[in-house]
């Protein structure tokens, strides 16, 4: 298995940074070099930038010009060297997610995204996205038992619910890349469905 690039996308506590991991392991298991990354981050500067969009107030244009720039960064210097290299890329978050938190969460216009998401990454999109479905609601009693909550954490469920439409909006538009993943049940039967998304793809 060689030269994937696949993402992790879902709500805070749908539990993908958590399968992340799992699924490196697996894959360097069966012989694959696989880097894992993250975003806002991945680079120094991109982490700097992640730490201002996650705790100062800002609005929704700064915000998204921010996540842009680190996910510019974070391309130029992680991303696509490793896909070069045939490496596999596993990224907690991308594109999708601005879609889904600025677009959706935020209300920021669409159409612009659509702009910058050009911008920035020209024709690249991933293989494979996972999205880590779960209730806003479930989802707020996970983040609360796990940590203290940051600038979208501390957001309500309603916020989320739009998000949610968000991810979904975004599936509807690119199905074949998407496998969506009920992150409601306990984590064996979650990583059985992230082991089935990409048996599907014969990898």
């Amino acid at each position: 298995m060689t030269r994937r690039f696949i993402t992790f996308e879902g709500i805070d506590g749908a539990g993908k940074s958590t399968h992340i991991g799992r699924l490196a392991e697996r894959l360097r298991g069966r012989g694959a070099n696989v880097v894992v990354t993250r975003e806002p981050g991945g680079t120094e500067l991109a982490e700097q930038l992640r730490e201002l969009v996650l705790h100062r107030s800002m609005d929704p244009l700064t915000e998204t010009l921010l996540v842009f720039a680190a996910r510019r960064d974070h391309l130029q210097r992680v991303i696509e060297p490793a896909l070069a290299r045939g490496d596999t890329v596993l990224c907690d978050r991308f594109t999708d997610a601005t879609f889904a938190y600025q677009g959706g969460g935020r209300g920021f216009p669409l159409d612009v995204l659509g702009t910058l998401e050009g911008w920035v990454q020209g024709a690249l999109q991933p293989d494979l996205t996972l999205w880590f479905d779960l209730d806003p609601a479930a989802a707020a009693a996970r983040r609360a038992a796990a940590r203290a909550a940051d600038r979208f954490e501390s957001e309500d469920t309603a916020f989320f619910a739009r998000v949610r439409t968000g991810y979904l909006a975004r599936m509807a538009a690119a199905p074949a890349r998407f496998a969506r993943i009920d992150s409601s049940g306990p984590r064996d039967e979650v990583e059985r469905q992230v082991d089935a998304a990409l048996e599907a793809r014969g990898w």
